[in-house]
Parts: structure tokens; sequence; C-alpha cells
């Protein structure tokens, strides 16, 4: 292995791989990704749409992150996986393609972004991957009349419908429907919302997941000579020029580790790029000498450029979950707790890639702000805020209440997923924890994803040792404003569940958990206290803004204060856009490569 390189890439995840892919598609660019997870892009686990839960706490493919305990949330500690391997958290996230919307991406430039609005990132997002067409079964069970057959994108990741749609997501789709939110188009277009049946990036082919560890890391790019990967190899720090008094730092390479603990020190001419994800990218920072000030100097790592911002900003989309029993005759995906069943599900797809464990069949809803009586009037809306303007502490709150007041703009994403869901654990040991059927009873799960949260949290070091993982507090619900908005919306799963047809679906004084209705603003915020988690899209930890405004990387994602030094990854975002952010972390990447490119010609 040459011990320089033009760049390092620091992470071999979603953004990290996409990076690598784009950048050494010039061969006289040398490019090095250090990866501290293994490769297991041919790992059944990872492959198998259907056994995505058998990663999540095993030490070989998850980091596996608990929070601190969460004040508001009974104490309790949740959990996050996040992806140590090749691919990162592509590789074992539940593969759901939702786009986000043009309001949403709007709102990063209007922050301070040149160049990362919608239009400025519209080309990208179909740039990312190929989308197939639905097959006629999937056409016949949930419709998918809203889909534009024309927006196909020959990207190399790869996007399909399932052919098991159900009853289930059929009722979801007529229930939504029934309270005038059907699907208003197609969310590649920016502009949509409604209840649809999402596409999941599986491979039609072979029915396997699609990922940054296929996709934009396949049989010809690891050919490439250009391009070199380290897997379970850890980076201590970012290594800097010596400083002339004055300048800015130059990033001049990493110091990193092997499975053995060996250490050595890597070059890079060019640049430096942390693509760890938002829990690791401002440890990777802060250990480097980025940072808080304070926070630095009791660990005794020596201060390089001091920012506040480091590690601040961070968001999740905060989801809420209701599991309700299945009615008679309504398949669940508990089923697949009798070891039997899944076998035999697993020995089909096997032989000959049938049935249910190589599909996606959540169905999902973009929803308005809304209440127990659907979506919400403009002078509804116009009462809430200003009953709480006081909560709103700055330019990013203020820009975040404009997207509640666009008439269009989906301020939740509910989530129909297959099995019962427990998140009321204190302890969770890993995500597994909360998805594995632990009551008799077959259920599904109506989950009630805050796609424009005011809550902040952050996440910091506590130790100089790079294997020690950060302490991450999400600080869910601190914002008063999020628990009255996610209370109006669980009200609005009650309508659901008892609004035909969907509530043929549940069992008729069936079990449901928690054992709260969701009546009552009281009830609501109980709900809330014993089931809200992340939905695994931490985000926004090394924010794209201003310096003076909370900005960790400019418009450009160069670090303030370094020269030779990018962010490239989820941290970097403004405000969560709307939805599942695989979509966005890709489009992020793509317009990353270019804006490299673009500043290496200069």
């Amino acid at each position: 292995m040459s011990e320089s390189f033009d760049y390092i890439l620091v992470g071999g995840g979603t953004a990290g791989l996409t990076l690598a892919s784009r950048l050494t598609e010039d061969p006289s660019i040398s490019v090095l990704v250090v990866e501290a997870g293994a490769d297991h892009t041919k790992s059944p686990l990872v492959l198998t749409p259907g056994l995505v839960g058998a990663q999540y706490g095993q030490e070989d493919y998850d980091w596996n992150f608990n929070s601190v305990p969460q004040r508001l949330l009974h104490n309790r500690r949740v959990n996050t996986p996040r992806g140590k391997q090749l691919g990162g958290s592509s590789a074992l996230n539940f593969m759901m393609l939702v786009y986000p919307s043009r309001h949403s991406l709007d709102t990063w430039a209007k922050l301070g972004n040149e160049g990362w609005d919608y239009d400025g990132l519209a080309p990208y997002l179909a740039k990312f991957a190929t989308v197939h067409a639905p097959p006629s079964k999937a056409k016949e069970a949930v419709g998918l009349t809203w889909h534009d057959g024309n927006l196909t994108g020959d990207g190399p990741l790869h996007v399909s419908f399932s052919e098991g749609y159900g009853p289930n997501n059929k009722a979801w789709l007529d229930a939504f429907e029934k309270h005038g939110l059907a699907m208003t188009g197609d969310m590649r277009d920016g502009a949509a919302y409604g209840a649809y049946q999402q596409p999941a990036s599986i491979d039609p082919k072979d029915k396997t997941r699609s990922f940054a560890g296929t996709a934009y890391y396949g049989d010809e790019v690891r050919s490439r000579k250009n391009l070199t990967v380290l897997t379970e190899t850890l980076v201590h720090k970012v290594v800097f020029d010596t400083i002339a008094q004055g300048s800015e730092p130059r990033a001049s390479g990493v110091l990193v580790s092997d499975k053995k603990g060996n250490k050595k020190t890597i070059s890079a001419s060019g640049e430096v790029i942390v693509c760890a994800g938002a829990l690791q990218s401002p440890q990777i920072l802060e250990l480097s000498g980025i940072g808080q000030k304070k926070l630095l100097e009791a660990l005794d790592i020596p201060v390089l450029v001091e920012n506040d911002n480091v590690g601040e900003n961070l968001q999740d989309h905060p989801i809420v979950c209701q599991s309700f029993e299945v009615a008679d005759g309504i398949v669940s995906g508990d089923v697949l707790r009798d070891p039997e069943v899944l076998n035999m599900l697993l020995g089909q797809y096997n032989t000959s890639r049938e049935g249910p464990m190589g599909q996606s069949n959540i169905s999902v809803a973009q929803v308005p702000l809304a209440d127990a009586s659907g979506v919400m009037s403009a002078d509804k809306k116009k009462a809430l805020f200003a009953s709480k303007e006081g909560l709103l502490q700055d330019a990013q709150d203020q820009a975040i209440r404009a997207l509640y007041e666009d008439t269009n703009e989906p301020i939740v994403e509910y989530i129909l997923f297959p099995n019962q869901v427990d998140t009321t654990l204190a302890e969770p040991a890993s995500m597994a924890s909360y998805l594995m059927p632990t009551r008799p009873e077959n259920s599904i799960t109506i989950m009630t994803l805050h796609n424009h949260p005011f809550s902040r949290g952050s996440v910091h070091i506590t130790s100089p040792d790079a294997g020690q993982k950060p302490a991450w507090d999400p600080n869910f619900s601190s914002n008063a404003l999020d628990i009255e908005v996610v209370s109006r919306h669980i009200q609005f799963v009650e309508t659901l569940v008892e609004t035909s047809p969907f509530r043929e679906m549940i069992k008729p004084g069936g079990r449901r958990f928690p054992d709260v209705k969701g009546d009552t603003m009281e009830n609501c915020l109980e709900i809330i206290r014993q089931t809200q988690l992340g939905d695994f899209h931490p985000a926004c930890s090394c924010a794209m803004k201003p310096k003076e405004h909370g900005g960790v990387v400019d418009a450009r994602l160069r670090v303030y204060g370094t020269r030779g030094l990018r962010v490239v990854d989820a941290s970097i975002f403004p405000i969560e856009p709307v939805g599942n952010i695989q979509t966005t972390v890709y489009a992020v990447a793509e317009k990353a490569a270019d804006l490299i490119k673009e500043d290496r010609k200069a």
C-alpha cells in the first residue's frame, strides 16, 4: 500500500463509498478509504432483506449506540444501530426509499447554503439509483397510480417494488384516501403527500439488498488500481501540518491502527474527507482538536480549532410506536417467531428467491400537520404557534415553522410496520430488543415519525480514546412544540384505526401496546414517554451553515478554520429533510464528489 494518497476518506459507509466510486472515475486520482468495520458485502445477513434484524447488536456489523438517559422519556436509554461495515448504515437499514420534499431542501439554502436548495440537489437525487418498473402484482395489490414511470434513472443503486403486498397495505391506502390523503403525485418530484407504497433498495434480479457496498463498490470499482480500501482499521485522528503563525492548519493525513493495535500515519496530498456519520464524524473532529475548547482541554486534547458547534444541533426523526393486535386471518410478521416458519421461508428464498424474505412490504404516508379531525386548517396552525411563540429560539426554528405553515408540507410520516414493537425498555441491548416479538399476539405497528422536529441534541467524546463511543444525547421532545405536534398526530392514528377500512385489520377488543389510548393530550404524552425513539436518522451534528449561525462546514463542506478537510455525510444536514434519509445521503455524497472535482481543477 502506498503511504500517500490524493484523498483519504474516513469511513466506508453510504457517503464514503459513493465518494470513493465517483472520485476514482479519474484514474489519475488516488483514494484511500479507511473503514473500522469489516467487508460483509457477501454476508447473507446483509444481502437477505428479511434478515435485517439479525445484524442488530452484533459487534461485527453494528456500532449499536445507546443514548444517555432521556429525561423526558421516563429516563429510558434509546438505541440506534449504526453500520460498522463497508456500506455503513445502508447495509442494515430497512431499505426504505423515501424522497425529501422541495420545501425542506429549499430551507437548507435559506439557512445560508447557496446551491443546496431542491433544484441544486435534484440532479443528484436522480443520479444515485435505477428505479425499476413495478411488477404487475404490485399494481394489482396497491394500485401505484401515483408512480411516474418516466423517472427511472440509471444509477448504481437498485430500487424496486415487491410482489407481496397484501390486504394490510391496501387497507392503509384506502383509509388515508377516506380522509382526503390519497397520494397527490410521485415523491421524486418533491411536492407530493398522502399515503403510498414506497419502494425499497432491493435488486429485483436476485431479491438481494442493494446498498453502498454493492452499488458503489462492485467488481468494477473494486478492480480500480487507484482505489485502496482498508477494513477493520480505526482512525484515531486527522493529522495536520505544522502550523505557521496566523495560518489555518492543513489536514495532511490520518493516524490509524489495525485490529492488532499497530499504529501508523498515512498521508494525504490533497484532502482528508470525514464520512463517519452523524455520531462519529464529530468524534473524529474532536479527537483531532476541533471543537469546544473546554471539552478538549478537559480531555488533554490540544485545541487546534475552537468551534463550539461541533457535535451540537444534532437531530433525528423521532418515532412513536403503537402496536395493535391484528384481526383473525390477517397476516403479521410476528409469525416469524416460529423457527419452523422462518426456516421454511428462508428455504423458499434460498431456493427460488421467492417469498417475503426477499421483499419489503412497509407502507408509508406523508401527512401535513393534522389532529384527530384530519389535516389542520391554517387558522388552527396559527393558533398552535401563537400559543408556543416563546419556544422558537432562532432563525432555524423560524425556518422550520415556515415548513409547518406550508399547506402541503409533510410534517409527519406514518409507517405501517408489519409486526409488534416494544420500545419501552429502559436499557435495550440493541435494536433487536425492540423488534423481537415477546407477546403471544400477532400485531402490526403504526409508527408516527416527526419529519421536522424542533428539539436538538448533541454528541461528544468522553475520552481521548478513539475506541470509546461518544456520548449520544438526542434530547428527544425537549422542545414542547414537538410534544404538541406528535400528540395531535397520535390522535389521528386513533381516528385511523377506528375508521373503515383499516379498522378491519385490527382485532375488535384486541390488545394494543402500549396499553394507552391516544384520545387525550395527557394520554398521548404518556405514549410518547413510553415509546419514542429515533428512526436511525441521526443528522446535523456538523451542520452546513455560516459558522456564526451554528455551522461546522461551509457550503462546499469544508471544515471552518482548516484547509484540506471536509465532512461528507448526514452530519452536514442543516435540518432534517422529509422522510428516511438514505436518499438524501446518497444525493449529498454525489454532489460533494462534483464539488471536490471542481475544487481540484481550480
